[in-house]
Order: structure tokens, then sequence, then C-alpha cells
């Protein structure tokens, strides 16, 4: 068990159940609940980009706010190193920039510094640098922490286009897939060994205190996992993202254990029948994006319905974060099999009611 998870050791099998595509005795269902009217913020969820010297103080506010959330079915108390999507650009050289709640690295924003092909060219991954160092110690000291108490998820490293983009710039990067082909898939390749390097020296950091493992999804594996991603594919066509994005998604579902999708926005939906062609990935996470969202197309619509089919009819697995009161009919209609709904109850005992009624 866990400080703020008791029935932790269940809450294991039942994920590594529908990790292997069953069904324990009813959906895999993480919620999560205000225990009370006045539930702190999570603000500490950027605090380790915001505030590198103090790495105690946001551990402080995540347990504080812990204390105030029931972490129902399947959910569980996950830190995860929170240093901005793609930290890996920063380990190669791209300059962060700290937004409220957001971080962006080098050529993401207007005035980052754009590196040349032949710096990246001949680009090496240095272990002294400032923010890898400032990975593992935080890193180290989440889960020195954390034993017993919480689980430590795995920084975001970011997907292999991503990072090449916050080197680039998106932009430059769109000209180069047509004007320097070779030099992309060399890069690519190259980053693809960066990054396995990282998640396997921070992996190992990990399983000192835990075992399995987390990352920024929340979802714990018995196995080396980890979400995979290419925001830069939703603005490819399917012929560029075949030939220079999706090779190294292969190479990186081959090298993970459980490895799912990170699929963001209705951009990326003409790449589907490709990702569900790589044999070794898990399953996709579907996020349909703030526009669709605020339109109500949330995961919950019916809208999507033919979407979960196709994933699921490929035997991948199906990740969706959506309202509570459309999980009975995606259940009703899709069957339960595969599919991890993630929720927020309205109250404990609505989270609890969620999870009694979804019971065979």
């Amino acid at each position: 068990m866990l400080y703020w998870k008791e029935d932790w050791n269940e809450a294991k099998e039942r994920m590594a159940t529908w990790w292997d595509g069953e069904v324990y005795d009813r959906p895999a269902i993480q919620a999560i609940a205000p225990k009370h009217k006045h539930v702190p913020d999570n603000s500490w969820n950027w605090e380790f980009a915001r505030n590198p010297s103090n790495p105690d103080r946001t551990i402080d506010l995540y347990e504080n706010w812990c204390s105030h959330i029931y972490f129902g079915g399947e959910a569980y108390p996950n830190l995860w190193v929170n240093l901005g999507a793609g930290i890996l650009g920063a380990y190669l050289g791209a300059t962060p920039k700290f937004g409220r709640d957001t971080v962006w690295f080098g050529g993401q924003w207007s005035k980052g510094y754009v590196k040349d092909w032949d710096e990246l060219l001949t680009i090496e991954f240095d272990e002294q640098n400032t923010w890898w160092k400032y990975t593992k110690r935080i890193t180290r000291r989440a889960v020195k922490r954390g034993r017993d108490r919480f689980v430590v998820g795995m920084t975001d490293l970011g997907g292999i286009a991503d990072v090449i983009a916050s080197l680039r710039s998106p932009k430059n990067l769109l000209v180069d897939l047509y004007r320097r082909k070779d030099e992309v898939r060399t890069l690519s390749q190259k980053i693809v060994e960066i990054w396995h390097r990282c998640y396997e020296e921070l992996h190992k950091i990990i399983q000192e205190g835990m075992s399995g493992s987390s990352a920024w999804m929340g979802i714990w594996s018995p196995r080396r996992w980890y979400p995979i991603q290419c925001d830069f594919a939703a603005m490819l066509s399917p012929k560029l993202f075949d030939e220079l994005v999706l090779p190294y998604l292969r190479e990186q579902c081959k090298r993970l254990d459980d490895p799912i999708y990170h699929l963001d926005g209705p951009d990326q939906l003409c790449h589907v029948d490709s990702l569900l062609t790589i044999p070794e990935l898990k399953g996709i996470q579907w996020v349909p994006g703030a526009k669709e969202e605020n339109l109500g197309n949330h995961c919950g619509s019916r809208k999507w319905y033919p979407l979960y089919r196709k994933i699921l009819s490929k035997r991948k697995l199906l990740v969706l974060s959506l309202p509570p009161n459309t999980i009975r009919p995606i259940v009703r209609e899709l069957a339960p099999k595969g599919i991890l709904f993630q929720t927020t109850a309205a109250s404990t005992l609505a989270a609890k009611l969620l999870l009694k009624t979804q019971s065979r």
C-alpha cells in the first residue's frame, strides 16, 4: 500500500490486467475526487520548473494536494517530474522559456536560438548539461521522499521530431523535411539513441524506490512503459509522416515494453492507420483538443466512437479522459475490454458509486 493509496496493491493488479488486454471485474477506471469543498489548486505541477532550487517545496505542495484528494479505482498519487514537454531538447542545448503554466524550448518561441545543420549533425549528449543533472537530482529526491507514499513519474522527454523542432524551429523543420531528408533521418536516429539512454538512466533511478513505471499520463505499468508522441505530426501529410516519423516511432516501440501513443487532436487522425500497423504499440491515448472539447466533443462524445472501434479492433488499448456520466454509454456500446477511463468525480461518494455501478 501507499500512504495516499491504501488499496494500491489491488489497483496494480487491475492495471496489470488492463495492460494484458483483459477485464478484472469491471472496466479499468481511474477516478479522482476532492475529499472536501476547498481543495488547493495543482500549482505544484509546474513548481519543479519554476523553482528549480527548491524541489522539496514542490514535493511538500504535492503532498498537501494529495491530502485533499481521493484516488479511486486505478487512480494513484503520481508525482511526475514536470519540466515541460520535451525537456530532452534542453539537454541538447535548446533554451527553456518558462511561462505561468508551460515551458517552451529553443526554436519553439520566436526569439529562441535556432541551431544550423552543421551543429546538429555533430551534436552529442553532455552528461554535465545543467538540465540533465537537475532532472536526475530532483528525480532522486522525489524517489527518496516518495517511498511508500506516492509514485514517481518520469519527466516528459518529448517526441523525437518534437525535440528536433525545438532545436531547429517547427517552420525550419517543415522545410527541412523536403530539402534535407537525409539529415533529418540521421538526426532522428541519433536522438532516438539519446532518448533511450536518458530513459534507461532515469528508469534505473526510479527503480530504487518503486516497482514498475509511471509517467505524465498517470498510468502505472509493471514493466517499462512510456507515452510516445509526435505533436509535430499534426502539420504533416500521411506520406511525410510514414517516411520521416513512423520509422522512429517503430524503433521506440521495440525498445519499450508498454508504449502508448499520445494522439493529440483531429489533425493527427490521418495517421491512425499507420500507427495501428506497429505490432509493438500497446495502445493509443486520444485527446480531441480544446477546439473540439469547446464544441462538446470531448472523449465521451459519440463522434469518436468509430475511432474507438477502429483502435480496439486492432487489439490496441485505448486511454480516454472524460466526464463520469459518459463512461456507461461507451461500456454499453463498445464493451470495456481494452479501455482505461480517466475521470474526475464531484466527490468521494460520487467516485465510489461510479466504481460500484461498473462492477460486475
